[in-house]
């Protein structure tokens, strides 16, 4: 999460602008959106992936899906994969997500994935982005989620896309 990332500056449709925005310099203007991306790993075993925050990030000590922007001329599919990698340790090839749904936010794309995997590979956590990692039930998620221990903008999220993250979760398991 270096305050030197460059993203694309795109239109409501996730067209690029053409302007880029340096993540350091707030948020990008009125009216643009920069992509963010995530994925929901699905083992096979049928739980799914979830990271806590580290404690120097916005939304400290909050459990999420590994997220982040997706950078200047990276595709929203490149960027989740990138991001979970980075994060995690797990590796997804790009071609192997598969899109649950986009969440348009203030000045956000907000793209969930979803993708699977065999058994439950262990998660190294990039302890600059991540406090700790593990593979918990949807039910699990669902339940932290109502609890308030997701970071807040996952409020908005699950109540747009939770019905097709569980459909699509479960068909993957």
């Amino acid at each position: 999460m270096a305050d030197d990332e460059i993203w694309d500056v795109t239109d409501i449709h996730g067209t690029p602008t053409g302007v880029l925005h340096r993540r350091g310099d707030g948020p990008v203007p009125e009216g643009a959106f920069h992509v963010v991306a995530s994925v929901c790993v699905v083992s096979s075993t049928g739980r799914v992936l979830v990271s806590l925050r580290a404690p120097g990030k916005e939304y400290p000590l909050a459990w999420e899906f590994p997220a982040g922007s997706a950078l200047r001329a990276e595709s929203s599919r490149r960027g989740a994969s990138r991001e979970l990698e980075e994060e995690t340790g797990l590796a997804v090839a790009p071609d192997d997500l598969v899109l649950v749904g986009r969440v348009i936010e203030e000045r956000v794309l907000f793209d969930l994935w979803i993708a699977r995997v065999e058994g439950e590979p262990t998660p190294v956590p990039d302890p600059e982005e991540v406090q700790d990692a593990e593979w918990v039930t949807l039910d699990e998620v669902r339940r932290r989620w109502h609890a308030g221990m997701f970071a807040t903008p996952w409020n908005q999220r699950f109540a747009q896309l939770w019905d097709t993250l569980a459909h699509e979760a479960e068909s993957r398991a």
